[in-house]
């Protein structure tokens, strides 16, 4: 009787003693040994996975570029601190010049001022800045300036958002970048628990239907469980020794449960298998030496693909490359050593709680497509080579973006206190362009007030500006010949006003001096980012050098250093994944073919991506805003996971079919009894993947749920039709060319 999940062929000989055949008799015969080991190694995990989030970073890592280098000098020049919130007050009724209105802010700003994490708070009333009022005078807004530096500040907002006193008849809200980050920390770390909870019983219901046996389905959810805890302990040691971001917390979860419970689907379904005609024992090694090598070469092509993103200088998703490499191959030793023991002490009890009826065979559907697939190959790959095709057209038009106060929920408090302000005071007011101009000279000079004048006023006649603020913009009735005889001797000018904005903006060695540029637009629009790439090209020349900085800068600098990376990482995935391929298959053509395979998927994935989570289709029936752009870090993560995850479903295939051509000599014969007989194993193998990521895609925070629905739907498409229809009709097509190679690889 032919088992459903049969991987490789029936061998009738005892199998040669090989190195993963030996690996599993040793393990079978000291099983509780390795028991014993593992429930160490996961009691010892215990104690330390809980601590893993107060050993991570918030932030998403520093990199060394231009808006870096302003907000060094401004930090280091201009003791502008390098973290600060925003405290919104309205009142409907009561305006800023109303004494209540100015008793509960005044209340507020001597509370918060008194705060140790704080260094300052700026607010209309000690500062007369009359920017900071909305024109009608209902709303304002106070800068609290922090002594820690970002990522500090990121960490110990929540506690210290507690203890910022209520404003009594006004209404208050704290936003700004620090507020918006943190909240969105904490978001994805609730998104990440209800992700979890989500995916655990449905994959579990998966596996139920797919073993009909409770014990045999509960391994492989066991394994992804032991999975995530050590490897989280794993990284709680990782950090002591280097930074390590939040966001590793996601892809552990992520692939610990799916490439866990992957491999363990394999080795139990291997197992029962062989089980009815081996003993308990040859069924183990069997079931390793065959099962064993798939993954063994999965891993190793899933843990390249995420090796990538080590490559990047920032923390996060070096981070996530350090995480998910971790979990895969944790989740590899997990199930080429402790699966195998516990199977060893169940031996047939592993069938026990049967819930549905075990079918004769499963092969039937699998037989008649792959037959018609053989049959008709052309007919088969064109059409599906075309749709992917025009699937990823839509990704020509991507705009690389970064979250903001929308991604958050609407009854967020950093939202609503941003879209307030945008609303009452324009879209630009608490993002400013900020332009770090230095000059070993000194500022104060005629020469350098003209250039910066010059600078300046050039700045606000841009349409898409609303002001400028510097010390060479302060009245538009003072010319530039004024401002230059005025500042001959700064000390001694007369002007309140100038002389207050020289000493704010300026270092004290008169070498540094900041300008505020306050967009028209939202900081992360297309037309800000516009006019920063303007401003960055007609900056001023001679005497004085320009830093550009701020949100939007940080944003373009921080994609542009990203992508510069990314094609020298995309060129390391391939080819470390080519020569794995070609060790492995002794094939100098399927591994070309299953790089182009993965490259269409994921450009499919791409191409949904910018149509649903860009330009908004079907946003209403998702339950998301669409932003307009793809987050920057989505396509790198979906590129490095995709990748290597996709290829699992190659290896699965190509090894099954390897096998049948060896035997048989004969590429079609090969190729259909392939598909057939791993047609389900990888449908299911999917998805369990597709279920977990669906569950990432619940999520309130945008990033996550386009996350997750990019890795959902490239992992549908490419174990549904690319692996099941479109590799077998290309190799039906390939012949015996498939299996090329120059006579030196042929020997082992």
């Amino acid at each position: 009787m032919e088992n459903r999940f049969e991987i490789v062929s029936n061998y009738t000989s005892r199998p040669s003693k090989d190195m993963l055949y030996k690996l599993g008799l040793l393990t079978v015969r000291f099983r509780w040994a390795v028991i014993a080991l593992w429930i160490a190694v996961f009691l010892a995990a215990l104690i330390l996975a809980p601590k893993v989030t107060s050993a991570l970073k918030s932030g998403f890592g520093d990199v060394d570029t231009e808006a870096r280098r302003g907000l060094a000098l401004m930090t280091q020049k201009l003791q502008v601190p390098e973290a600060s919130f925003t405290i919104v007050f309205h009142s409907p009724d009561l305006k800023v010049s109303d004494p209540k209105y100015v008793e509960e802010v005044k209340k507020v700003e001597s509370h918060v001022s008194s705060l140790p994490e704080v260094s300052r708070v700026v607010t209309y009333y000690n500062v007369q800045n009359p920017y900071m009022v909305s024109s009608d005078g209902h709303t304002s807004y106070a800068i609290v300036l922090l002594k820690s530096d970002i990522n500090t500040a990121l960490e110990t907002f929540p506690a210290l958002r507690k203890k910022l006193p209520p404003a009594g008849e006004l209404q208050m809200w704290a936003t700004g970048g620090v507020p918006i980050f943190s909240e969105l920390t904490e978001a994805s770390e609730r998104d990440l628990r209800r992700a979890e909870t989500l995916a655990l019983p449905l994959v579990l219901v998966a596996l139920v239907i797919v073993f009909g046996s409770v014990v045999a389905a509960g391994l492989p959810l066991a394994m992804g469980v032991v999975s995530i805890v050590v490897t989280l302990a794993l990284v709680y040691l990782l950090a002591q020794r280097t930074d390590m971001s939040i966001f590793v917390l996601n892809i552990a979860s992520f692939l610990g449960l799916g490439m866990a419970i992957d491999y363990s689907l394999l080795i139990v379904s291997r197992f029962r298998e062989e089980l009815a005609t081996r003993s308990k024992e040859e069924a183990i090694a069997v079931s390793l030496s065959k099962a064993g090598m798939t993954i063994l070469f999965s891993g190793i092509t899933s843990a390249l693909g995420l090796s990538g993103l080590i490559f990047f200088k920032f923390t996060g998703l070096r981070s996530i490359g350090i995480g998910g490499v971790s979990v895969i191959l944790m989740s590899m030793v997990l199930a080429m050593t402790l699966l195998p023991a516990i199977l060893g002490v169940l031996g047939h009890r592993v069938n026990s709680l049967r819930i549905l009826p075990q079918r004769a065979s499963g092969s039937g559907i699998w037989h008649g497509l792959a037959q018609w697939v053989m049959r008709h190959p052309l007919a088969v790959a064109i059409p599906i080579i075309v749709a992917l095709l025009i699937l990823g057209l839509p990704f020509l038009r991507v705009n690389l973006g970064a979250p903001w106060a929308s991604i958050l929920s609407k009854g967020s408090e950093p939202r609503q206190g941003w879209e307030f302000v945008e609303e009452k005071m324009g879209s630009g007011e608490l993002a400013p362009i900020l332009l770090v101009a230095t000059s070993a000279n000194g500022i104060a000079n005629e020469e350098n007030i003209g250039t910066l004048y010059d600078f300046a006023s050039k700045i606000a006649q841009d349409g898409r500006v609303n002001r400028v603020e510097s010390i060479v913009s302060i009245d538009p009735r003072i010319t530039k010949e004024q401002y230059q005889k005025m500042y001959l001797n700064p000390s001694q000018v007369i002007f309140p006003e100038v002389s207050r904005a020289f000493t704010e903006l300026t270092s004290s060695n008169n070498e540094v001096t900041l300008l505020r540029v306050i967009s028209a637009y939202p900081p992360m629009s297309e037309e800000t980012k516009a006019l920063v790439r303007d401003i960055r090209r007609f900056r001023p020349e001679g005497g004085v050098t320009v830093y550009v900085s701020g949100a939007t800068a940080d944003l373009i600098d921080s994609v542009d250093r990203m992508y510069q990376d990314f094609p020298k990482v995309i060129i390391f995935v391939i080819f470390t994944t080519y020569v794995a391929l070609l060790w492995l298959f002794r094939s100098v053509v399927l591994p070309l073919k299953a790089i182009l395979m993965n490259t269409l998927s994921i450009l499919a994935s791409y191409g949904a991506l910018v149509f649903i989570f860009q330009e908004g289709h079907f946003q209403r029936f998702l339950g998301f805003p669409a932003e307009g752009n793809v987050e920057a870090t989505v396509p790198i993560l979906m590129f490095c996971i995709l990748f290597g995850v996709s290829m699992d479903y190659e290896v699965f295939l190509l090894s099954r079919i390897k096998e049948e051509y060896e035997a048989s000599g004969d590429n079609t014969r090969s190729v259909a009894l392939g598909l057939e007989r791993t047609g389900l194993i990888i449908t299911s193998a999917a998805l369990i993947l597709v279920l977990v990521a669906s569950a990432f895609a619940t999520g309130d925070i945008v990033v996550v749920k386009a996350l997750g629905f990019g890795i959902a739907l490239a992992i549908f498409i490419d174990a549904t039709i690319v692996r099941t229809l479109l590799v077998p009709a290309l190799m039906r097509l390939l012949g015996n060319l498939n299996w090329w190679a120059p006579a030196f690889l042929k020997g082992r």
